[in-house]
């Protein structure tokens, strides 16, 4: 069993990995019965599964800062920090996907790493986004899953990839990015929040769980808060939001 998982992850990074470059990586995956070890771009990792599916993580950075992380089975990893082992300028960062999302790296760099995103890598490619998701920024970016994408209508995604449709999916990419970096701690209940296409979004929050209201009155949770990368934020979201145009 604990085998299995932990070749069910490595293959999932490796296909995260995959995914049509959109920058420059090298990366290096081990696994055997016990834990999957990976370096990238100076970056290491440790990962051990146990049989009940809890993981842990460590690793250091090329910079030689430290992190941690842990998780369960069916919930988002959650970093954990050692105080004594990190500067002020920690590299701490977000299990998503199976691959650690870091400060050091922008919001591009950051969701091709993830295996749960390469459809909305595919999507940002096709909408000739990269660019712009990699300039400076900040940004805010609800990024849905490829389960979320899976939600629409049989045929959607494909259809909207072709080039004849790429000003209708750079419309519904735009609508899922605020200018900013917001954070889940900004968002409050009723908030509205104007998009870089234009339209806004509505935040329906319950203590700490934060949904999206979208023109149409589709809801998408979040799932996976405050992902910080080098030019802002983003946060996981189960469903595609779908602007009235």
């Amino acid at each position: 069993m604990k085998k299995s998982l932990l070749t069910t992850l490595a293959f999932a990074f490796t296909i995260g990995m995959s995914t049509p470059a959109l920058a420059q990586t090298t990366t290096k995956t081990k696994s055997d019965a016990d834990k999957i070890k990976t370096k990238e771009d100076g970056n290491m990792s440790k990962t051990k599964m146990a049989d009940d599916g809890k993981m842990k993580m460590k690793g250091k950075t090329a910079a030689g800062d430290k992190m941690k992380a842990k998780g369960k089975p069916g919930k988002a990893a959650e970093t954990m920090v050692n105080a004594a082992d990190l500067p002020m300028s920690s590299a701490e960062g977000v299990m998503v996907g199976g691959a650690m999302m870091v400060p050091s790296k922008d919001i591009v760099d950051n969701a091709v790493m993830s295996s749960e995103h390469s459809t909305l890598v595919a999507a940002v490619k096709a909408a000739g986004l990269v660019e712009t998701l990699k300039s400076a920024g900040p940004f805010t970016v609800f990024a849905p899953t490829n389960a979320a994408f899976e939600k629409l209508p049989a045929g959607t995604v494909n259809t909207l990839v072709m080039p004849e449709n790429k000003a209708k999916l750079t419309t519904i990419l735009t609508y899922h990015v605020v200018p900013g970096a917001v954070r889940a701690a900004d968002l409050q209940n009723g908030q509205t929040l104007t998009t870089v296409q234009g339209e806004t979004l509505t935040v329906m929050k319950n203590g700490s769980s934060v949904m999206l209201k979208d023109a149409k009155g589709g809801m998408a949770t979040v799932t996976t808060a405050d992902v910080i990368s080098s030019n802002g934020v983003t946060h996981v979201i189960d469903s595609v939001l779908m602007p009235a145009k």
